[in-house]
């Protein structure tokens, strides 16, 4: 599973070169953020490195316009096996309505599946109600609260 190629766009594994052009598209998901790209470049790296995440690219035209990353954990009590968490996922505004997201998600899924995932959980922030419609057209339920605390 290293590169999927389908009507014109490249879903690929990324690599340390494609950074620079990912860091852009968080920055459409988090326009307000400010990124310590340092630290950010340091968890690309590690998870670049890692046998349970992967990181994905979709190239059209020679350029990065989308991402996707998901990571593998283990719950012993909802599903008592492996669940894959999509932990970010972005297209480009300018190429959003193509098919490009649900190219991303779909080789996410086949990811997770093909490592014994039985389960794809995500959170969209309230605000994401764009993002949230796309999702529960491709099959997602609202299923719980999420909640985060900074260490």
């Amino acid at each position: 599973m290293n590169t999927f190629v389908a009507s014109m766009v490249e879903i690929r594994k990324c690599r340390s070169e494609d950074f620079d052009a990912i860091v852009p598209l968080l920055r459409q998901l988090y326009p307000d953020k400010p990124f310590d790209l340092v630290s950010l470049r340091s968890v690309y790296d590690r998870s670049l490195a890692s046998a349970q995440q992967v990181y994905l690219c979709a190239v059209c035209d020679q350029q990065t316009v989308g991402f996707g990353s998901l990571t593998i954990k283990s719950n012993l009590l909802w599903s008592e096996t492996f669940i894959g968490y999509v932990n970010d996922m972005v297209v480009d505004g300018a190429y959003r309505g193509r098919g490009i997201g649900t190219q991303i998600l779909d080789h996410l899924i086949s990811w997770a599946r093909e490592r014994g995932c039985n389960r794809i959980e995500l959170s969209s922030a309230f605000h994401r109600k764009a993002a949230q419609a796309f999702y529960e057209h491709r099959g997602f339920k609202s299923g719980a609260y999420f909640y985060s605390k900074l260490l």
